[in-house]
């Protein structure tokens, strides 16, 4: 038996090594199929990347193509080459050819005749290989006609009629380091921009050529399974075919020969002594063409590696042997002696035995009655013993723990029922499971209430248990009685705490969605319109910056209640976070809602509230959803009152808006504006424009503004209004201003190097520029890095910009006067500025804003204006600059006032920098 157990475990152990094996295989081999497959997959959709250059840009050039291909090509040393095959027929040939021996002196298409390029013949249609990169190689391929090509033409019908990258077979691909190789072609076809290719006639008539990526198939598997690791192990055999069969003319990469295992006897299973995992092997698809893989392991003699089957069968024999061995000589004993022995031996043990347990017996019965006797009376919960009898179950004993949690004695309790701890609560559902417990002579626990001998409510967890006599008849009940007082009354905080904000005590986001699911279900049951109120506060965070959060959390507890004053029973108001509020509100049978509701709520924010002695005026804006108009579900209303709150805000705080489509149409633009900016200094598509400023007394030019312009590739040239507001909100116009600032001054010293004059260059500063800590360091180091002189510097800074936290900015404007540059106050008029601080401020000019200019000429009060704009200035000894000028009366009236400099389109409108060049060698000057 016991050889033969062994067996059955060697059998087994052995089963379970193999099966080891056999699965490290398998995921060792998945892993690699995969790797492949996924290797393939990343080469076709990275070399797609060369075709969506030809879909996006129209037009592309040999320069775009080269800085496109490069990285690529670098980065994938398998690629050979890069192409695009042109679509040239027989009467755009001279014109084609004419226009490559810009580039190419000699130029022609050509054709391979006994494997030498020529001339190529005249046909219908051409296939030319236009672009080719690198070109070091692949000379002869360039300019070559292609439409002949065998092994190119079923790939290159097949990606135009369905759009997709066409494969080639495998075919010789010669490398002059390693002669020859096979390698195979990836065709993507390229149809005219903005073309209809609904059907297989439109994508044929859209055709105007392929990329092209011609890579060594052998190079690229290796460098695949060079980083899986798989070229690494000598017990692991792959192949990899260009075929949908394992065939051995399309084999392009093996790694080991399989060897079969030696031949054991056919009654035999196989993996008894050899590990020989099964082989996997998958078909994928590369680009229409079908290919192999396969994966194999060769066989083992099991003892080479696994070696507990081979413990199991040694110490199993091994230990049979002893144990039959032990056994015989034991057998052998007189049996007779020891029978008589051991029959008188075990009566006198069985007899003391029996004594000794009786004895023990008592004794763990008395200390077991005495531990739980002071276990019940040390208990801290109440335990109590009643009688089993019908159909009082009189209470006949209550442990201290019960008279300390309920305030009854023991002799008030005892002969009496247990209901008295209810007192007039006798419906709850927990009761009636206890009652039944007790009818039923079964175990029972629920949660009630119950009350104490002074009439407070208390919480406990009940336990009864039946308890039976030595009949087995039920003779009594215990019950457990845990007081969890505390405990509901921490999952009632919690809860609340879960569904109200900590602040204001309002509900929360998680309460706000239930809600409003619940108003639209309202709503569309009886019809009723719901209006989402979102109400932001504006200026708040001035309140927190200057008086501290204490005081912002203050206002907000006030806003909250004026807003709950606008709310009947049946609303919601809900704080979202920070200064966010949303109102549900509902409308009734007796009752539709109005706008008078929403200005009533922005008066009520609007009253004087005082704050640690501050009285503080604040102003809202406010966004409005209607269901069911606006939205059907609750994200779609409040992301779209969220979306009018927003316009509220730009159309100038404290105001409301109802949202329209319009609305989330802008919401969506400023989106994927905000998006694209992120990228536009890193793709180059900001530039500069420059707007001459010319000097009334000479009419010479004599600085220049600096205007920044977006060239979007798919929204063409976008206005500054656009984005400079939401690259002040993101942040990042403090990047786009130092871009500026550099190009600015670099263009500046380019002009002077060139000798076309020495001009004045104004630069805007946006709001976090100024406030930056480092801004006189950065701006020192543009100047530095530049070479420009720093009074050949303006800087612009609108005028409720430095009247923000005026000392601040008398101490940036020192700091920036210190370092040599000019100082002007752009747009000014349109500010609320006090003289008393204008004439501290060391500034250089004053712009007048070309609201005021625009109707000197017919508005009486413009006029004045400017006229006192000029004369303080230059009582303050400072320049003046009209910006606007579009007429000669605008110039003569400024001219007759005195005004020292001008900009506009009356001279010149923004232009690039090469126009610039041309305007100032032309010398232009006022006429």
């Amino acid at each position: 038996m016991g050889l033969a157990i062994t067996l059955g475990l060697f059998v087994s152990v052995r089963h379970l090594e193999h099966e080891k094996v056999d699965a490290e295989f398998r995921r060792l081999a998945s892993g690699h199929l995969k790797a492949v497959v996924d290797g393939l997959d990343a080469l076709v959709h990275e070399l797609e990347t060369i075709n969506r250059l030809f879909i996006t840009v129209d037009g592309v050039t040999r320069e775009q193509f080269h800085t496109f291909a490069a990285p690529m090509l670098q980065r994938s040393p398998y690629v050979k080459s890069l192409g695009f095959q042109r679509l040239v027929t027989a009467a755009q040939r001279p014109a084609f050819e004419a226009e490559m021996r810009k580039y190419y002196p000699n130029y022609s298409i050509r054709q391979l005749g006994d494997g030498k390029p020529e001339p190529a013949a005249g046909r219908d249609q051409y296939r030319v290989v236009e672009y080719m990169e690198p070109m070091a190689g692949n000379e002869r391929a360039f300019g070559l006609d292609v439409s002949t090509s065998k092994i190119q033409a079923e790939p290159s019908q097949r990606a135009r009629d369905t759009g997709l990258p066409a494969s080639t077979d495998l075919f010789d691909l010669t490398r002059r380091d390693k002669g020859r190789q096979l390698g195979l072609m990836i065709l993507m076809p390229v149809y005219q921009h903005d073309a209809v290719l609904d059907s297989v006639d439109d994508r044929r008539r859209a055709l105007i050529g392929y990329t092209s990526a011609a890579v060594w198939a052998d190079a690229f598997v290796n460098s695949v399974l060079a980083k899986d690791g798989a070229q690494t192990r000598d017990d692991f055999f792959l192949r990899v075919y260009a075929s949908a069969k394992p065939e051995e003319a399309s084999l392009v990469y093996r790694q080991g020969n399989p060897v079969t295992p030696t031949e054991t006897a056919t009654w035999l299973p196989s993996w008894l002594f050899y590990d020989a995992p099964q082989d996997m092997s998958q078909n994928f698809e590369l680009a229409g063409k079908s290919w192999y893989i396969e994966a194999s392991s060769p066989p083992r003699i099991f003892t080479k590696k696994n070696a507990g089957s081979v413990l199991v069968l040694l110490l199993g024999s091994l230990l049979s042997f002893i144990g039959a061995t032990y056994l015989y000589f034991l057998s052998t004993r007189s049996k007779r002696i020891e029978q008589l022995v051991d029959a008188r031996t075990q009566q006198v043990r069985l007899a003391t035995q029996m004594m000794k347990e009786d004895i023990v017996a008592r004794k763990r019965a008395e200390d077991a009655l005495q531990l739980r006797e002071r276990a019940i009376e040390s208990s801290a919960h109440a335990i109590i013993i009643s009688s089993a009898k019908l159909p009082d179950h009189l209470v006949e004993y209550v442990n201290p723990a019960f008279e300390r949690i309920t305030g009854y004695t023991s002799s008030e309790m005892i002969g009496r029922n247990l209901e008295i701890l209810h007192g007039n609560d006798h419906d709850q559902f927990g009761l009636e499971e206890i009652r039944s417990a007790l009818r039923e002579q079964r175990s029972a626990n629920a949660v009630i209430r119950s009350y104490r001998k002074d009439g407070t409510l208390f919480w406990n967890d009940l336990y009864v248990a039946p308890v039976k006599d030595s009949s087995g008849r039920v003779s009594h009940f215990v019950t457990a009685l845990y007081d969890i007082t505390e405990m509901k009354s921490y999952e009632a905080e919690l809860e609340h705490q879960a569904r109200h904000d900590t602040l204001t005590g309002l509900a929360n986001r998680n309460v706000l969605s239930d809600r409003l699911s619940q108003a639209i279900v309202y709503g569309e049951l009886y019809g009723h319109r719901v209006w989402v109120v979102f109400v932001d506060l504006d200026r708040f965070k001035f309140v927190n910056d200057t008086l501290g959060h204490n005081a912002g959390d203050q206002l907000l507890k006030e806003v909250a209640l004026r807003l709950k004053a606008f709310t009947r029973e049946a609303d919601t108001i809900a704080r979202l976070g920070s200064d966010e509020f949303v109102l549900i509100l509902p409308e009734r049978l007796d009752e539709e809602l109005s706008v008078g509701l929403i200005q009533g709520m922005m008066d009520s924010i609007a009253r004087p509230l005082q704050i640690e002695g501050y009285d503080f005026f604040l102003s809202c804006s406010i966004g409005v959803a209607v269901y069911p108009n606006d939205g059907a579900d609750p994200e779609s209303l409040l992301k779209h009152a969220d979306i009018a709150m927003y316009r509220a805000k730009e159309m100038g705080n404290n105001n409301y808006q109802f949202y329209t489509a319009a609305m989330n149409e802008r919401a969506l633009e400023r989106l994927r504006i905000e998006g694209d900016l992120r990228n536009a200094l890193e793709r180059k598509e900001l530039l500069l424009y420059y707007q001459p400023q010319v000097d009334l007394r000479t009419g010479r030019v004599v600085g220049m503004e600096a205007l920044i312009r977006w060239k979007h590739p798919q929204l063409g040239m976008i206005s500054p209004t656009r984005f400079i507001n939401l690259a002040e909100e993101t942040g990042l116009i403090v990047q786009i201003g130092a871009w500026v600032m550099h190009t600015a001054c670099e263009q500046n010293k380019a002009w002077q190097r060139m000798g076309l004059g020495y001009l004045r260059m104004s630069v805007n500063l946006s709001t976090r520029q100024f406030f930056q800590q480092n801004l006189v360091q950065s701006v020192a180091q543009v100047l530095e890095e530049t070479g420009l002189a720093p009074h050949y510097l303006e800087i612009e800074l609108t005028e409720s910009l430095v009247m923000t936290d005026v000392e601040l900015a008398v101490g940036i404007l020192n700091d920036l006067k210190s370092i040599g540059v000019q100082l002007s106050i752009d747009d000014f008029g349109t500010g609320y500025s006090s003289l008393a601080y204008l004439k501290s401020f060391p500034i250089d000019a004053l712009k007048i804003d070309q609201s005021f200019v625009r109707d000197i000429t017919v508005d009486q009060d413009d006029a004045a204006i400017v006229a006192s704009i000029i004369s303080l200035a230059h009582n303050l000894r400072l320049q003046v600059i009209a910006e606007g000028v579009e007429t000669q009366e605008q110039l003569s009236y400024l001219q007759r006032h005195r005004c020292d400099e001008m900009q506009g389109f009356y001279f010149s409108e923004p232009i690039a920098a090469s126009a610039i060049e041309d305007l100032l060698r032309a010398g232009k000057v006022l006429p």
